[in-house]
């Protein structure tokens, strides 16, 4: 069954989404007040009743309480299920409306009129090939799918009918995908309710943790089992265009942590499960108590305040690709739609980056500001933090080990190699302009992504930031080709002067004379603990300036975090970064190598 349309466009643009918002509120303090009535039933009315009572009255007053503490938690559950419905339709309508106006300005602009089913009128233009005149004007309709009209036979030579067919496919496109939106939610809605009584029998129980484990034992197979985790990226991508809409709803309402982190999934799809994992994530974990729980938790509710507030000027949209708390937690959050962006640019963090407040803060700034800068050379960017991997961490017992291997990259890269390959899959663009750029240990997992079998095809720029090695020594070992690798190294970065790691060995072996000694054996000066230094120029990549940032003395280790600060003198390199991004890679300052 497919949803008919009855919305028009100006129904779209009038929608106010805020109110849904308000009424997701509204069921959130529904939800609250619930719970702390639960609460009370079961932490007060019910205690005091067994402790002071006894005899059949007693007994029969506890059975009551116990029914309706399990009332207030379906209520609780369920109110709170449909908070998170409202506001994930709030979100995707909200979408459809910035495609319509987009559209609108452009119709606007050129003079056109659109009318109420959508078709656009367009004026006379150009000149007739035998008289000179201008060729008449026309009206243009949709047939609903972008470039699929119905061909006449003829080109029309007015050059306002492409542009005004364009519109019109925008136009209609975004209506009935509002459509289908309002239609896929309607019916999510209407299972939202409850049977009529005082008492809540088992059949209506969808969403406790209990009633969910049985739903999901039931999906399991013909929907989780049928998940295809071990596909490509492209096989993915179709295997979910290929689905109906039931089931994409019912995927999206028992696993939104399995679609909601596939590689290949639309980014809009992948944003609505996310961030209704991102509830659930939260509620588990604020029923921890240990620390690790509770540091993952605080940057949660920081990437979940951010994405609820509103969008400043300049700034595009975010959008949720990945989420969950494995290991030291997974965070991909995207500044701009990575599928409609013809530049799409990944950072991956390095050591000492975890799901936390400061990944949700600072990491996601870097993201933020080098998209906005990006924006202003391209309007059609986008930039993802990535937080898909275990980066080591330092001085946390034996993990700071880590930072002295490549194990960590390695599992990193294959997922980065795949997340990449999703990116390129689901761009509308024929050919994306895809740049990944590693700060630290996570230039060493870039460096791991490109040496996976077919290495990373899709990739047209690599970036390295503050680098101990890449694991490859010369830059077309990276396979995008070596003037396509940009390096900055500020000079006061002590992990771009990282020893070798024969200089660290011998050192370990036979102290300060082996030290020595791995040193001279490095006669050129170029090695790094990972590798060749890309900065050197034996590596042969393309280095550009970077501030050298304060002394090993005066910031400790402050220079290595500069790379994508912006103002002044210091946002040099962030500038170059954002030139690469753009894909104006060959307007970037180069300096001379190390």
């Amino acid at each position: 069954m497919t949803p008919t349309p009855t919305l028009t466009w100006a129904q779209l643009r009038d929608l106010k989404c805020a109110e849904l918002e308000g009424a997701a509120d509204g069921w959130g303090r529904s939800s609250n007040r619930a719970d702390a009535a639960r609460d009370r039933v079961e932490q007060q009315l019910l205690t005091g009743l067994r402790d002071t009572q006894e005899g059949e009255a007693a007994r029969a007053a506890v059975a009551r309480l116990r029914q309706l503490g399990r009332n207030f938690q379906y209520v609780y559950t369920e109110c709170g299920l449909l908070r998170t419905t409202l506001n994930s339709l709030a979100h995707e309508i909200r979408t459809q409306q910035r495609a319509l106006t987009e559209a609108l300005d452009d119709a606007a602009a050129l003079r056109f009129t659109v009318h109420a089913d959508g078709s656009v009128t367009y004026p006379a233009g150009g000149e007739g090939l035998v008289d000179g005149a201008p060729l008449r004007g026309g009206t243009a309709s949709s047939y609903g799918t972008r470039g699929l009209a119905p061909p006449s036979g003829l080109v029309a030579p007015n050059p306002h009918s492409a542009k005004a067919q364009d519109i019109a496919d925008r136009v209609v496109g975004a209506v009935r995908a509002a459509a289908e939106i309002d239609w896929r939610y309607a019916g999510i809605l209407r299972r939202l309710r409850a049977e009529e009584g005082l008492k809540v029998p088992d059949s209506t129980w969808k969403d406790t943790a209990a009633d969910a484990a049985e739903v999901r034992d039931a999906a399991r197979a013909y929907l989780k089992d049928a998940i295809p985790r071990d596909a490509s990226p492209a096989e993915r991508r179709d295997w979910w265009a290929g689905l109906t809409q039931e089931q994409r709803e019912e995927y999206l309402a028992v696993y939104p942590d399995q679609i909601g982190n596939l590689d290949g999934i639309p980014a809009l799809v992948r944003d609505a499960a996310n961030r209704d994992n991102l509830r659930l994530l939260i509620g588990e974990l604020e029923g921890r108590d240990d620390e690790r729980s509770a540091t993952q938790l605080a940057g949660l509710r920081e990437i979940e305040r951010q994405l609820g507030a509103a969008a400043k000027p300049g700034e595009p949209p975010m959008f949720l690709l990945g989420i969950s708390d494995e290991g030291n937690g997974r965070a991909i959050v995207s500044y701009g739609n990575p599928d409609t962006a013809r530049n799409v640019a990944t950072y991956v963090p390095g050591l000492n980056t975890s799901l936390d407040e400061n990944f949700a803060k600072n990491d996601l700034k870097r993201a933020r500001d080098t998209v906005i800068a990006t924006r202003e050379i391209d309007s059609s960017s986008a930039m993802i933090a990535w937080l898909g991997y275990d980066a080591p961490q330092l001085f946390d017992g034996m993990d700071s080990l880590a930072v002295m291997g490549s194990g960590r990259a390695d599992i990193g890269g294959r997922s980065f190699n795949e997340f990449m390959g999703g990116l390129a899959a689901t761009n509308e663009h024929d050919e994306p302009h895809l740049v990944a750029i590693g700060h630290s240990y996570g230039s060493r997992t870039v460096g791991s992504a490109t040496q996976q079998s077919g290495g990373m095809p899709d990739v047209d720029d690599i970036v390295l930031l503050g680098s101990p090695g890449v694991g490859v020594e010369r830059a077309e070992d990276l396979q995008v080709g070596k003037d396509h690798v940009f390096v900055g190294a500020a000079e006061n970065d002590l992990v771009t002067k990282t020893p070798s790691k024969l200089q660290g060995n011998m050192g370990a072996v036979a102290g300060p004379i082996g030290y020595i000694a791995g040193g001279l054996l490095d006669r050129d000066d170029d090695d790094l603990w990972f590798g060749k230094d890309p900065a050197s120029a034996a590596f042969g990549a393309r280095r550009f300036h970077a501030h050298r940032g304060p002394s090993v003395i005066t910031g400790g280790f402050a220079a290595h975090s500069l790379y994508f600060d912006r103002g002044g003198a210091d946002s040099v390199s962030a500038d170059s970064i954002a030139l690469i991004a753009a894909g104006k890679g060959d307007k970037v300052k180069v300096e001379e190598p190390r």
